[in-house]
């Protein structure tokens, strides 16, 4: 397959709306690193990419500087550009982050009485029950974002979405860890039965219900699991992290 093919779409026979190469091989690594399958830390080499992709260097390196303003990659001069490494810190300013996100959502949304929008998040709910069920441990994770999203949206408060939305490159990078990080301890059609338990509650009409299962939700696993990797954070961030080690403690 050319450059050119690529180009205008017709990758695997589709024909799609054009872009351009540089954009098409960061969408590709984009992928790849939102899915799991480039965790954090791994070093992206030129020569390995170019032969994935088949494509040449230059529109590879413009791809690559694209990711790196998107905050998915980081170059480190005379080493190579390298999948971004989530710290303590990062951690804990966008788990924090989403969970007053979505709890405020969930307060202004439910009892929901927009049918529409609850019709989004049964419609989301079967996207991710359909991953789990064909065994789709990346799709677990790319399903599971477009479910807590779609419950953003039952605040019917555009800014709140938007704000949500302006943090899903960050949240699906901590998803993919997180999923990771649980594959020992739930398989993957658990995971869809913890957000179809979510789900319910929100049918049932009791904001507070939901929120106390979000709060349980096991998002935060990824934390116990790599806390020597993250390294150190704010004091704030480290209470949190010992808190979470803590809530985990108790629940065994």
């Amino acid at each position: 397959m050319s450059e050119g093919d690529r180009v205008n779409g017709t990758e695997h026979g589709r024909s799609d709306v054009p872009v351009s190469l540089p954009a098409w091989v960061a969408d590709r690594i984009r992928e790849l690193i939102l899915r799991g399958d480039l965790p954090p830390g791994t070093r992206l080499g030129e020569e390995g990419l170019s032969a994935r992709f088949g494509v040449s260097r230059p529109p590879l390196r413009e791809g690559l500087r694209s990711l790196e303003t998107e905050g998915l990659v980081v170059q480190v001069p005379r080493r190579g550009t390298f999948v971004r490494t989530v710290t303590l810190q990062d951690a804990y300013e966008i788990c924090t982050l989403r969970d007053e996100l979505e709890h405020m959502a969930v307060r202004l949304g439910v009892p929901v009485h927009d049918a529409a929008a609850m019709a989004r998040c049964r419609e989301a709910m079967a996207r991710l029950a359909a991953a789990a069920a064909a065994g789709d441990s990346a799709g677990v994770t790319e399903e599971g974002f477009g479910f807590h999203l779609a419950l953003v949206g039952l605040s019917g408060h555009g800014r709140l979405e938007a704000a949500f939305r302006g943090l899903a490159l960050q949240m699906r990078l901590c998803m993919a860890m997180n999923r990771r990080a649980r594959r020992s301890m739930e398989t993957l059609r658990e995971d869809a039965a913890r957000h179809s338990r979510i789900l319910d509650l929100v049918e049932e009409g009791d904001p507070e219900r939901v929120v106390e299962a979000l709060a349980g939700h096991g998002h935060t696993t990824f934390v116990l699991a790599l806390r020597d990797q993250l390294g150190e954070g704010s004091p704030a961030a480290a209470a949190w992290a010992d808190r979470i080690a803590a809530e985990a403690a108790e629940a065994s």
